[in-house]
């Protein structure tokens, strides 16, 4: 049995096809002829971009018009001005289009790579996915064909891309192998959307199988099981018969209410990144949005993204969303995000320097651009404003003051907005957990950011594989910051709510009704199964085991105590 991630759910059996890669190798070498050379490339980037196209259109059809976008994203990306300038000005250095083209998206890939948020990580790979394409033009050679597998494949590659998966016909690939890759990843993303069992980061996966093995993939726990005995065939089977059941009784729970089994309502929303995930997150039937990262418009420009075009991102979003919530988190990038034309200084830690609610302080009139495009969007929906990585409540106080100043502005201006627009707190910080009680005072909202306040509060980076047993909400420490978070909140009478991973951990959502949470904010995918689980608690269970969780002392213990009250 090989481990990995579980990337997509389900149970796939099936027979293995290794998807070989093609060989992109070259001799880097002088040009003389430098237009001639840049020419080369362009019409390498036009076809790439013709055939990526064909590629966004079929996946609208087989896949979805969200996941289309994922290819879209790819052109756009590929016909950066950055990296276009970029690798133009390294063949005018004497360098052939390969080389160029591979320094200089290598340099973007690192720059992607050294981000903390998962959003922008993507980036990384989109990045090398776009050079594997170019190259190939350039070379002269094939990528990888996924197009005609026989039915009841199990796709075996090193890294499943977004433009592989664009070809792939889901009625004939039972499950998908990968040697890397996580949930976050794109080519994740589409697998779900697929409805496709994926293990991802399966450490020699290609070198372990081989084409015509029979392999299950258990996209449920992350295993690899190749050349099962009939028992073990046997048993998957019924598991994969009992996972599809589960999965059409989750359709009962669409178009429903949110609410507990004794009734109680709560509020089942959508984390976002872009305008167009809104729609996705609307047709997985969430009530809300209750995250959307405006850092896309940012990593996405040349230069700071005007008022106009920030408003109208936000304004798509709220009339999307037909008058529901939409929280909108403020700028949060900085140190760990290099952005070129905000020439941000090289930090010793990131993670706890200047970045956003600090720098967006130390640089009120960017800040107010974007404040305003929030504030004009309003009138279009109930737009919420969120500000990221808090630690104290002058911050807070001196945000508040600037949506004022801009709200003045604006009326002077002729603009219409909402008077009342609210202004809330992601809670991310051990800081901002212990001073719940002060900062529910001021806030309008609280949202809890489970993956900064886990990191934050246990000092462990989770991409660190040393300390990353520590990076859990099972540990008692987590749990009471969450827990004062939520309870100071509800105390002082405004809405709580949770956007971090936890969210749509069904072992959490005991406690976090337990302790009044109102608003549940989790990835579209997870919609449903969010709301079924909501529904099998009353107050009163939940109290019971609270109480029982709260005295234990280590994740593991806490871990296992839900485990067994979920069974």
């Amino acid at each position: 049995m090989y481990e990995g991630v579980n990337a997509s759910e389900g149970i796939g059996i099936g027979t293995v096809v290794v998807a070989v890669e093609p060989d992109l190798s070259f001799d880097p070498h002088a040009v003389e002829d430098v237009d001639a050379e840049k020419a080369r490339y362009q019409a390498a980037l036009d076809v790439f971009c013709e055939k990526t196209n064909a590629q966004a259109e079929r996946m609208k059809v087989t896949v979805g018009e969200n996941e289309a976008e994922i290819m879209s994203g790819h052109i756009m990306l590929a016909q950066d001005p950055g990296l276009v300038d970029g690798i133009n000005s390294a063949i005018d250095g004497g360098m052939c289009a390969e080389q160029a083209l591979v320094e200089t998206s290598t340099m973007f890939e690192n720059m992607f790579l050294s981000m903390d948020d998962e959003m922008f990580r993507l980036r990384a790979s989109d990045i090398a996915d776009i050079r594997t394409g170019i190259l190939a033009e350039l070379l002269g050679r094939e990528v990888v064909d996924l197009s005609a597998l026989p039915a009841g494949s199990i796709i075996v590659v090193h890294d499943l891309t977004p433009s592989m998966t664009a070809t792939i016909d889901k009625e004939n690939v039972a499950g998908i192998v990968t040697e890397v890759g996580g949930r976050t990843s794109h080519s994740a993303i589409i697998a779900r959307a697929l409805e496709i069992p994926a293990v991802l980061s399966v450490s020699n996966a290609c070198g372990a199988l081989h084409n015509g093995m029979t392999a299950i993939v258990d996209g449920i726990n992350g295993h690899v099981l190749s050349e099962p005995d009939e028992e073990t065939l046997a048993d998957y089977k019924e598991r994969a018969e009992a996972f599809a059941a589960e999965k059409r009784a989750l359709d009962a729970f669409r178009g429903k209410p949110t609410v507990t089994a004794d009734g109680d309502k709560k509020v089942l929303a959508c984390n976002i990144g872009n305008p167009e995930d809104a729609k996705g997150a609307v047709d997985h039937d969430c009530e809300a949005i209750g995250l959307f990262r405006s850092e896309f418009l940012f990593m996405d420009a040349k230069e700071l993204p005007s008022e106009e075009e920030q408003f109208d991102a936000y304004r798509s979003v709220a009339t999307t969303l037909k008058g529901a919530p939409v929280i909108i988190r403020t700028l949060d990038v900085g140190g760990d995000k290099e952005i070129p034309y905000m020439n941000l200084q090289k930090e010793e830690n990131p993670f706890m320097g200047y970045r956003a609610v600090r720098y967006c302080l130390d640089n009120p009139d960017e800040y107010k651009v974007q404040l305003r495009a929030l504030l004009r969007a309003s009138a279009f929906g109930d737009i919420k404003i969120m500000v990221p990585l808090v630690t104290c409540v002058e911050e807070l106080r001196q945000v508040k003051a600037l949506v004022e100043e801009c709200k003045d502005e604006l009326r002077t201006e002729g603009y219409k907005f909402n008077e009342d627009i609210e202004v809330g707190i992601m809670m991310e910080t051990a800081a901002a957990a212990n001073i719940a009680d002060i900062l529910a005072e001021e806030a309008a909202f609280f949202s809890i950011g489970t993956n900064d306040l886990t990191g934050y509060t246990m000092a462990s980076d989770r991409g660190n594989d040393k300390v990353a047993y520590l990076y859990s909400w099972y540990y008692p420490a987590v749990l009471r910051a969450i827990k004062n978070i939520i309870v100071n909140g509800v105390k002082q009478g405004i809405m709580v709510g949770m956007c971090g991973e936890a969210a749509a951990d069904p072992l959490l959502t005991p406690l976090l009704l337990s302790w009044g949470m109102e608003e549940f904010s989790v990835s579209a995918p997870s919609v449903l199964k969010t709301r079924k689980a909501i529904s099998q608690w009353t107050k009163a269970d939940a109290d019971v085991l609270e109480e029982k969780v709260m005295q234990l002392k280590t994740a593991e213990e806490v871990k296992a105590a839900l485990e067994e009250a979920a069974r």
